[in-house]
C-alpha cells in the first residue's frame, strides 16, 4: 500500500508478487479493492500492481482532471516503480486508459488486455449504431445494473451487495466524470500494428458494450484474439473470476510472459455454467 504524489494530488496503489509486472486498471464501479478475484491468484506467479483511477478510492484529483489525466498518471507510476515495460489489463473505464497508454507508449506495454469495453477506440459506421443504441437504452439504469449481469445478481445477492459497496468508496461516478483519455481516439486497426499481442474479453450479456460491436471492432484489431463468456454481464472479471484468471493468464504465457511457477491455472477441465 502506498501513495505517489502526482502535483497536488495523491494516487494509490499496491503492489503483490514478484515476477513479470502486470497493472490492473479498473473501471468506473470499482477501485483497487474491485480485482481481489484476480489478485490474490495472479500475485502468486506474477508482480501484480493495482492502483486507484484519481478521483476513485484512495486516490484524488483536486486538479479536476478525470479522464484527461489518466494517461499521465499511469505513466508517473511506472516511472515511480521503474518498471520499462509492462502486461496492462484494463476493464471498462480503465480499457480507455489502457489503450490510451498503450497508443502512446507502445515500447512500454508486453501485452494488451481489453476487458469489457472500446473506450478509447474509433467507432466506425456499424459499431457506432450498436453503441449509440446501448448508450441511450442504459443511460438511466443505476450503475449495479449498468454492471451486473441480471443472472449473476439474481443468484449472486451477496456478492452484488459487495460490488456496491466497494463502488461507495469513489467519489466519481458516471454523473460527474469529466475529461476525455485523448484529443484523438485510436483507430482499431493502429492499436493492432503497434508490436504487442491484443486480447478483448468480454460477457455475451454486456448490455454498456454489446458483444456484437466488440466482434466486430475485434476483427479490425491484428494480432488480436477474442473470449467470450456466457451467461455473463459486463464484468466478466467479477462474475466469471476462474474463466477470467485462466484466459488472462493463458494471454500472458503466449505473450511470452512467463509465471514464477504453474500453480496460477485452474486445470479445470472445463467450465459449468448454470
Amino acid at each position: 500500500m502506498a501513495i505517489l504524489n502526482i502535483g497536488k494530488d495523491q494516487l494509490y496503489y499496491e503492489v503483490h508478487g514478484k515476477g513479470e509486472p502486470l497493472v490492473l486498471a479498473h473501471g468506473l464501479g470499482g477501485n483497487h479493492a474491485i480485482w481481489y478475484q484476480q489478485v490474490a491468484v495472479l500475485a502468486k506467479a506474477y508482480q501484480v500492481i493495482t492502483f486507484d483511477h484519481r478521483g476513485f478510492g484512495n486516490s484524488t484529483d483536486h486538479a479536476g482532471l478525470g479522464r484527461s489525466g489518466f494517461v499521465d498518471d499511469l505513466k508517473a507510476l511506472l516511472d515511480h516503480l521503474q518498471l520499462d515495460k509492462v502486461a496492462l489489463i484494463g476493464q471498462s473505464m480503465g480499457g480507455g486508459t489502457a489503450i490510451t497508454f498503450a497508443s502512446q507508449y507502445p515500447q512500454r506495454v508486453a501485452a494488451l488486455m481489453i476487458a469489457d469495453s472500446l473506450h478509447g477506440l474509433k467507432e466506425d459506421a456499424q459499431v457506432a449504431e450498436i453503441m449509440d443504441k446501448a448508450r441511450a437504452e442504459t443511460a438511466q439504469l443505476s450503475q449495479l445494473d449498468r454492471v451486473l449481469g441480471a443472472e449473476f445478481k439474481q443468484a449472486n445477492p451477496t456478492q452484488a451487495l459487495l460490488y456496491r459497496q466497494i463502488s461507495s468508496f469513489n467519489q466519481t461516478d458516471k454523473t460527474n466524470l469529466s475529461g476525455q483519455y485523448a484529443a484523438q481516439k485510436v483507430a482499431p486497426q493502429q492499436l493492432g500494428e503497434l508490436g504487442f499481442p491484443v486480447l478483448f474479453v468480454a460477457g455475451q450479456d454486456d448490455i454498456l458494450f454489446p458483444i456484437e460491436a466488440i466482434r466486430l471492432v475485434q476483427e479490425q484489431v491484428p494480432n488480436s484474439f477474442i473470449v467470450e463468456f456466457d451467461h455473463c454481464g459486463h464484468s466478466a472479471f467479477f462474475e466469471k473470476p476462474v474463466e477470467f484468471n485462466d484466459s488472462l493468464l493463458s494471454f500472458l504465457q503466449m505473450a511470452e510472459l512467463q509465471p514464477l511457477n504453474q500453480s496460477v491455472h485452474s486445470n479445470s477441465a472445463g467450465y459449468i455454467h448454470p
